[in-house]
Order: structure tokens, then C-alpha cells, then sequence
């Protein structure tokens, strides 16, 4: 008899990918298809076509049985995950009403719902009226209702990627609790919708009506129905499963359950995470986001558009090396290793600062990149260096941030995402870090996170504990060398932490002169 299988549907941002998982994480089978980010009709704007998104997993399935036509018969299940903050409006039939506001999105409003004057009150004196400003402003609800009037007019459900999928695939609204990250009324605490009386139905326009029933990571949704059975050739009647939002899944498919382990996830976003069965705000006023295990949060610290940086300096210097590899068959990432190995540990004093977009509180939402240290010593591999460095040691911020709210040291890393590939950029995080750093057995740890909560919820496997222990393992652990753990950590301390309020006034400087980034 065949092992039971579990399919996980993973909807990145780059790309969609249908895996098949064993019930000891391996992967039996994938097949991937790749997506234009987004589309962008004005500065700023990113976008998305709904359908597009659902083409790409029918396509994705369909290839995967096309490659392994006796799959099939050994699914147990599938679980959806996604990339976080992606909102579609749709109408009465349940079709959407316009593109997908993808979370790459940076359009603002000034024309918001108006909030009471008790609650502006509460607000002024806890010193976080401008991050709720900046909360009501970044909505995409709230800019789609103050210019797109019609299109909220006629919006009957407004879902994140997650609940919009878990629709075509079941014809039911209904959406985890693990991948709500986004503006929404909800209740990062209770890991609920907020109450009637919360303040973020005031500062939000969407409707109580309008949003999806919500369940626990690992709760049985709904079944595959006739038309996303024959659209997607996953077997009718299969069950669909709650996952979690991408990161969120990250952290458990490598492993990362207990809260001494920081997940540090390599991707588009760059994060570290814990796990943590304690509310626990790492910066206060902004919430942990939920766990992909039911009840738990994810202490999580970001850097907005952390390894897009390194892909923006393949895309404007690395074109020696792509062709370089065009030519003699090398894998690209091993000449970009080869490149950074080239630099000795500090970049010979060029130091970056990764605030290429700005944050809410911690940059502040004035903040900028920069890089110091420039001599003429200086060439494009220590620039490049120097970008994995300055995420490494912006990270590295974030774990201490969370060490001392949490009162957990954070012992020992995980890394996942594209950027975990490299071995110079694992052993250079080991290095600032000053912890071994491990490498999960697999690259896809955010469609294991999603197989894991299926198998639970299908009883393959009895608790989360048992299936991640079960469908996770370290592939490789790189050690921190103490001399250069030595360098990093002078430059650190003396240099790197003094970066941002150095630089700030500066900062604010260029941002009342030229008007960006726009303040809330």
C-alpha cells in the first residue's frame, strides 16, 4: 500500500507551486508556475489579476498529475498558503470586481472613516496616534472606498488570497485564522475578528458581512468541489485543510516550534520569528501575527523588501556573473558565493543600512538606505557583501528586540527562503549572529508548514509536536567563526546600532524636501 500524501499549494509572489509531501516531509513530487509580480497602471501601484492567481494553481496542479499521473490516488488532503496582505474584492457571485491590491502596494489615503473623538483621545495619550494614522492611510479598503466608490459599492466579499483560493476550491468562504496579516478588523490577541466595539471598524470600511467565517490552522474547511476538481484535477471530494500565510508556515516547516529557535526567513521580506504561546508585542502598539499552530503567535521583526535588494543588485551589477554562467554552465549562485567570498567578514568597513522602504515605528516611517565606509578599495563585490551584512545586522537588532520583550534567548537559528541557498550568506549570518545557523532539509519549508497543519488536522499524524518532529530536520548547520564573529561584532556595537539615529534628522531632511517617502 502507497504512503498517504498531502498536497500543499503555495502562492507566492514569484511564483505558484503544487507539492506533494510525505508524511515524513518529504517531497514526492512539484511542479511550479511562474508569476509577474504584480503590474503597476501608476508609481507605486502593485497589482494583480484574481484570476491569474487561480490560472496559475490550476495550471500548476494539472502539470503535477501530467508528471506523476498515479499521484492522485494517495492525496489525503490539501492546504493552501500564501503571500500575506494580498486583498480582492468580490461581488455577489463571487466574482472579483477588480485587480488584487497585492501587499507590495504603497498607495496611501488621507481620506479615511472618521474614528471618535474618545478614541483619538486614547490614542493621543498613548503616543500612537500616528501609527494609527499611518494603519488608517496604508488600508487598501479604505483607499478603494474613497476612490473606487462604485466597485465598493457593489463589493459582497472582501478576502485575502487565502480565503479568495480556499473559495474556488471549496465554494465556501472561509479562511484561517493563520493568514490574517494585513488591515483588517482584526483581533491579533483573541486571534479573532475584533468585537463590535473595537476601534478598527471605525478606522476601516469593510463590513462585518463582507469577511470570511474564520478557523483554526489544521481545521477541515470544506471538500474540493466538481468545478475546481475538473479546473485543477485534484480528485473531487478531497478535504481542504487550514494552513497559515506563508511566513507563518515558514516557521513550523523548519522546525522553529519552540521559542529559543529564530526562524530568520531569507525571502522578498526578510523576518525573524519565534513561536510563542504568549501575546507578546516585540515593538509596542504593533501585534505578533498568528502562529500556523492554533492558539500561538509569531513574534515577528521585518525588513520591508529585505532580499529584493539582493535581487536589485543582480538585476544592476551582477551581469558578469549571469553571463558568466550562461557560458560555462555554472549555477549563477555559486559565482554571486564566489563573489561575496571574495570580501573578508566587515567589507572592509562598508556598511548598509537595509531601510530601503520605510517601517511603521522601528525605522521610523522617514526612514532611508544608506551605505558608509566608501574608499577606494571599495568594489561592487563589497557592496555586495555589504547588502547581506546590513540585513544580517538589522535581523540581528530584531532578535534582540525579541529576546528582551520575551525574556527567551534565542539559542540557535533556522534560515529558509531563497537567500538560505547560499552557503556565504548562511555562514556570514552564523558569523554576525554569533549562533549556529542550520540550513531545513528542504527549500520549501512554507509548503511543509502547510502540509504539517494538513496531517494534524487529518489525524495522520496526533499533535503538531509529533508532525514536526516527524516532517522536519536540519540539512546543514554552519558554525560561527570567532574571528570574524569578533569583527562583526565591534562593527555592530560601535558603528551599525548608531546608523539610524545618526542619519535620522538627515532623513527627515530629504523627506520635507522632496516629499518622500510620504508621511502618514
Amino acid at each position: 500500500m502507497s504512503e498517504p500524501t498531502i498536497l500543499a499549494i503555495d502562492n507566492g509572489t514569484q511564483s505558484v507551486r503544487a507539492l506533494l509531501f510525505d508524511l515524513q516531509g518529504n517531497i514526492v513530487a512539484r511542479a511550479q508556475v511562474h508569476l509577474e509580480a504584480y503590474f503597476s497602471e501608476h508609481p507605486g501601484w502593485a497589482e494583480h489579476d484574481p484570476e491569474d492567481y487561480w490560472q496559475a494553481v490550476c495550471t500548476a496542479c494539472q502539470r503535477l498529475w501530467a508528471e506523476h499521473p498515479n499521484a492522485r490516488a494517495n492525496v489525503k488532503g490539501v492546504a493552501v498558503t500564501t503571500q500575506r496582505g494580498t486583498m480582492i474584492n468580490l461581488d455577489v457571485e463571487g466574482k472579483p470586481l477588480r485587480p488584487a491590491i497585492t501587499w507590495l502596494d504603497q498607495r496611501r489615503t488621507d481620506d479615511v472613516p472618521p474614528i471618535s473623538l474618545l478614541w483619538k483621545l486614547g490614542f493621543k495619550l498613548a503616543g500612537v496616534q500616528h501609527t494609527i494614522n499611518y494603519f488608517r492611510g496604508e488600508a487598501e479598503a479604505n483607499w478603494i472606498k474613497a476612490h473606487q466608490s462604485d466597485i465598493w459599492d457593489r463589493t459582497h466579499k472582501y478576502v485575502m488570497l487565502s480565503g479568495y483560493l480556499n473559495y474556488r476550491l471549496s465554494g465556501l468562504f472561509v479562511d484561517s485564522i493563520g493568514s490574517q496579516v494585513g488591515y483588517l478588523p482584526f483581533d491579533y490577541k483573541r486571534l479573532a475578528w475584533a468585537k463590535p466595539g473595537d476601534w478598527k471598524w471605525q478606522a476601516l470600511a469593510v463590513k462585518p458581512e463582507w469577511l470570511p467565517e474564520l478557523v483554526a490552522p489544521g481545521t477541515h474547511i470544506g471538500v474540493v468541489t466538481a468545478a475546481a476538481s475538473a479546473a485543477t484535477g485534484i480528485p473531487e471530494g478531497l478535504p481542504l485543510m487550514a494552513a497559515a500565510a506563508d511566513k507563518a508556515c515558514e516557521v513550523i516547516g523548519a522546525g522553529c516550534l519552540e521559542p529559543h529557535i529564530g526562524c530568520l526567513s531569507y525571502g522578498t521580506t526578510a523576518t525573524i520569528n519565534t513561536t510563542s504561546e504568549k501575546y507578546i508585542e516585540v515593538t509596542p502598539f504593533i501585534p505578533p501575527y498568528p502562529s500556523a499552530i492554533p492558539g500561538s503567535y509569531s513574534t515577528e521583526v521585518q525588513i520591508f523588501r529585505g532580499y529584493w535588494m539582493v535581487n536589485w543588485f543582480k538585476q544592476q551589477f551582477g551581469h558578469h556573473e549571469q553571463h558568466q554562467s550562461l557560458a560555462s554552465g555554472i549555477a549563477p549562485e555559486v559565482l554571486f558565493d564566489e563573489l561575496v567570498n571574495s570580501v573578508p567578514a566587515g567589507s572592509m568597513g562598508l556598511l548598509l543600512q537595509p531601510y530601503w522602504s520605510p517601517g511603521i515605528k522601528i525605522p521610523g516611517p522617514e526612514a532611508k538606505g544608506a551605505i558608509i565606509g566608501f574608499g577606494d578599495v571599495h568594489t561592487r563585490a563589497h557592496v555586495y557583501r555589504a547588502i547581506l551584512e546590513g540585513l544580517a545586522y538589522a535581523l540581528r537588532e530584531g532578535k534582540e528586540r525579541i529576546e528582551k520583550r520575551s525574556g527567551v534567548p534565542v539559542t540557535e537559528l533556522r534560515i529558509s527562503g531563497g537567500g538560505s541557498q547560499s552557503d556565504a550568506a548562511m555562514q556570514l549570518t552564523a558569523d554576525i549572529f554569533g549562533l549556529p545557523t542550520s540550513r531545513p532539509h528542504i527549500y520549501e519549508t512554507s509548503g511543509l508548514g502547510a502540509a504539517i497543519d494538513a496531517s494534524v488536522g487529518l489525524g495522520l499524524h496526533p499533535d503538531f509536536k509529533t508532525a514536526v518532529q516527524a516532517m522536519t530536520r536540519i540539512g546543514k548547520t554552519f558554525e560561527p567563526i570567532a574571528a570574524n564573529h569578533a569583527t562583526y561584532n565591534a562593527l555592530y556595537h560601535r558603528v551599525y546600532q548608531k546608523m539610524y539615529g545618526r542619519l535620522q534628522p538627515l532623513y527627515q531632511a530629504i523627506q520635507s524636501i522632496t516629499g518622500y517617502p510620504r508621511m502618514p
